[in-house]
């Protein structure tokens, strides 16, 4: 992909609506493709991620160990959708297990690189921390609509 088609894949991505182009071009310079052949693990469930990834081209399915020990599909994702968004911020552990579905390129975000770009540019760092707000406040709210089915 050429890096204005890289831009254009960022600028998508709630997480970095509102930045602007030259903002946009440091994180598309700055991250890395990753090709992954169909069947094989992007990344594991539990383990420490670094990192986020956005789907450039193809369909990732993501998996969770279920009780029975067995691997179980919770979803697939395909272009525009960034996985482990929270890994830009802090340390976590990866939710899912990420599998190819067929062919995939992905471009990879580390956080050194997101710390950096909230260092050189605090304005970027504020819209940031407004949206990663707005996801919490969304992930609270669903979760108190789910929690009478629970009680």
């Amino acid at each position: 992909m050429a890096l204005s088609d890289d831009i254009e894949l960022l600028a998508a991505l709630p997480l970095f609506s509102g930045l602007d182009n030259d903002q946009l071009r440091l994180i598309a310079f700055g991250a890395e493709h990753r090709q992954v052949a169909a069947g094989q693990a992007l990344f594991r469930e539990k383990a420490p991620a670094e990192c986020a990834y956005v789907v450039a081209r193809g369909d990732i399915e993501l998996y969770v160990i279920g009780r029975d020990g067995k691997p179980h599909l919770e979803t697939r994702v395909g272009p525009g959708v960034m996985l482990s968004e929270l890994a830009l911020v802090t340390m976590v552990e990866r939710k899912y297990t990420a599998v190819a579905a067929a062919d995939v390129d992905v471009i990879r975000i580390t956080r050194a690189l997101f710390h950096r770009l909230l260092e050189e540019y605090p304005q970027m760092a504020r819209q940031v921390e407004s949206r990663i707000k707005q996801s919490l406040a969304a992930l609270i709210e669903g979760s108190e609509a789910l929690a009478p089915r629970f009680s």
